[in-house]
């Protein structure tokens, strides 16, 4: 069964780095789809500029146009915080035995051990890491307590994605985009174009509603 991968984050506002990330890591993993999770109550960050709802609307405008993107808004109808743990937990009781592979930058991996039970992530899914081209992570790159989890997890080949449910963490090459939420915010706040850093729908909709 081809691997079904997740994406979680605050999209505040979605950009074309989120969505090339997903579409390469569709890809490159083989994913059979990628499932894109917005928060709801992101403990770990400071409040999110714009509430859930507006957030949510704005990712499904982004990802619309491609049959490989699905949109999961659960967190954003919760109150509960929006724990990465609890996340997979729920999908988990609904994948069964079907590989899940959480998607995440190179940095986000490398704060890994700051998140809520992380230790538990590896039971409910795979990590598929973005790096740069000709940039792969290695064990003694890591930090101490990461490493000795990862030790015989990390690699690059994505059949092991199919070999078990979870457990493996497998980099792919992204093409390096500089562009962030901050950045565009700040561009916002401003009155600066932010035309051709996110998709057309997505600013189109920041217009209507005066977000940021």
């Amino acid at each position: 069964m081809r691997p079904l991968g997740l994406l979680g984050g605050t999209f505040d506002p979605i950009h074309y780095g989120h969505l090339r990330l997903a579409e390469e890591a569709r890809e490159a993993l083989d994913l059979a789809e990628v499932r894109w999770i917005p928060a709801g109550q992101p403990p770990h960050r400071l409040v999110p500029r714009v509430d859930a709802a507006h957030r949510l609307a704005m990712v499904r405008q982004a990802v619309a146009g491609n049959p490989a993107f699905a949109v999961d808004d659960a967190e954003t109808l919760s109150t509960a915080p929006s724990y990465t743990v609890t996340t997979l937990e729920r999908l988990r009781a609904a994948a069964g035995d079907r590989p899940l592979v959480l998607l995440m930058g190179a940095d986000a991996f490398l704060g890994l051990a700051a998140w809520h039970r992380w230790r538990d992530l590896f039971a409910l899914a795979h990590l598929g890491v973005a790096s740069r081209p000709g940039f792969a992570l290695s064990s003694d790159e890591l930090p101490a307590e990461l490493a000795d989890v990862c030790a015989d997890r990390l690699g690059r080949n994505p059949d092991a994605l199919r070999a078990a449910p979870a457990g493996r963490v497998v980099e792919f090459d992204m093409t390096p985009l500089a562009i962030s939420a901050s950045l565009l915010r700040a561009r916002l706040a401003t009155g600066q174009s932010v035309r051709y850093l996110l998709p057309d729908p997505v600013r189109e909709y920041i217009d209507q509603h005066h977000l940021y």
